[in-house]
Parts: C-alpha cells; sequence; structure tokens
C-alpha cells in the first residue's frame, strides 16, 4: 500500500480526529506526524497522554498492516506500555514505529514520539499485537 493509501484510512475514524498523517511506510517501518492544537491539549495546557498514545499507537498498528503473516485475518492490540518523558502546547509531534518481533501469533512494536522543534522525545511505547486468523 502507498503512503496515500494508508492516510486515506483516518479521515472520520480516530486517527483523522487527532490528525494523524503517514509520511513514510516500508515493511516493519512507520513515520507518522500530527499538529498540535487547542482541542489535543488537556485541562492543564499539555498535550493530552492520550493523544501521544493515540499515534504511537496508530503508527505501530499501521505497521502491523504492513507484515502481516500469510493467512492472518487483522489483529488487535493485546498490550501496551507508555513512558512519558515531555511534552508540547503547539507544533508537530512526530513518531517512528519500528517492528521488534515478527511472529506468527503476535507482533511487538516499539516507537518513540518526538518534539519536530528539537528531537526531544516525548514518548517511548512498546505495544503487542496478537495476530487474529
Amino acid at each position: 500500500m502507498t503512503i496515500d493509501a494508508f492516510n486515506a484510512m483516518s479521515p472520520g475514524r480516530f486517527p483523522g480526529l487527532i490528525g494523524f498523517e503517514v509520511t513514510e511506510i516500508e515493511r516493519g517501518l512507520v513515520r507518522a506526524r500530527l499538529e498540535v492544537h487547542e482541542q489535543l491539549l488537556a485541562p492543564n495546557g499539555y498535550l493530552h497522554a492520550a493523544v501521544v498514545v493515540g499515534l504511537v499507537d496508530t503508527a505501530c498498528g499501521y505497521g502491523v498492516r504492513t507484515c502481516l503473516p500469510e493467512g492472518a485475518k487483522g489483529f488487535t492490540t493485546i498490550e501496551l506500555k507508555s513512558n512519558f518523558l515531555g511534552t508540547l502546547t503547539e507544533g508537530v509531534l512526530l513518531c517512528e514505529a519500528r517492528l521488534v518481533h515478527g511472529g506468527r501469533t503476535t507482533q511487538v512494536w516499539d516507537a518513540r514520539a518526538s518534539r519536530a522543534a528539537d528531537e526531544a522525545v516525548v514518548a517511548l511505547f512498546r505495544c503487542t499485537q496478537l495476530i487474529l486468523r
């Protein structure tokens, strides 16, 4: 699938709601971004943690689509973990998601969210995807 095809999956769904955009995709790798704006902030004025998780989990999920094993009908997240190391209130949030383990029944993905302005890490993320048959 092309970048345009992946981005066409987002409008009208949660990824579209947060402004998720794929910028690069290949087997086992996804790079994505989103523009931070006021509606994505928590009441404390900083980026809501759920938006960061939405970015990284979506990037990992789109990545799973690039390397589903033969016979798979889909996948679902069965575990995720995030460590938040920073935040932002405006600008662009970037994500790089990489396949760590691509098994027949599970995949493990790592992702890193960072500020575009200074490349500071905002969050580190790992998830496990169950391959559905």
